[in-house]
């Protein structure tokens, strides 16, 4: 049996998710909350549940500081995300705290049950709204980072900059004309989003580059 707690503070969806629950052969779900204050005043070792479904706009503490304070202390818990935001902001807060799981309040019964069992058995399960919105993030960073990649030429470029080397060393180390050296300067600044020798230099020091 798959023990399940809910903090929602919304009586009709905690109370209709908290029936369909206990209405199942394999899950059973004693504790349902409307904050995590109250849900935290009866937690203990013996009510430590297998996986709550959790909102995130709650009265007093908001769901995801609450999810911080949970699995600081109980590490095993599987917490999944339950609300109504589905902006990008939300979502990655959510899953970089820790929530295995990330379901709007519009998923069925059926699909609830289902995520709750794949998480159960350690997997990770979003809705499709919110899947695609990750998806889109990471494409949407790695073309980014592809369009803002240095070529060899303008890293052999920063690191005569880091080693304090002037525009004309740069150009006879590299077989190059100063205009040349500029121009490639032009487009490093370009491609870094700075607006000097300093900043060009701190970012390679900091790994950025």
């Amino acid at each position: 049996m798959i023990s399940i707690a809910i903090i929602e503070d919304d009586d009709v969806i905690r109370e209709g998710v908290q029936n369909y629950l206990n209405s199942l052969d394999n899950m059973f779900c004693p504790v349902a909350k409307s904050s995590v204050e109250r849900f935290l005043s009866v937690l203990n070792e013996e009510t430590v549940p297998d996986v709550i479904l959790m909102d995130i706009g709650l009265p007093g503490m908001s769901g995801i500081s609450g999810m911080k304070l949970i699995n600081e202390k109980y590490p095993e818990v599987n917490i999944i995300m339950f609300t109504i935001y589905n902006d990008s902001h939300k979502i990655f807060e959510s899953l970089c705290a820790g929530a295995s799981g990330y379901l709007l309040k519009n998923t069925s019964f059926p699909e609830i049950k289902n995520a709750i069992e794949i998480i159960h058995q350690g997997g990770s399960m979003m809705s499709p709204q919110i899947a695609r919105k990750v998806i889109e993030h990471f494409y949407s960073g790695r073309k980014k980072q592809e369009e803002s990649a240095l070529t060899e030429k303008e890293r052999e470029i920063v690191m005569g900059l880091v080693e304090g080397m002037s525009y004309r060393i740069i150009a006879e180390t590299a077989f190059i004309s100063i205009e040349t050296v500029r121009s490639h300067i032009k487009n490093i600044y370009k491609k870094l989003h700075v607006h000097s020798k300093a900043e060009v230099i701190r970012k390679s020091l900091s790994g950025e580059i």
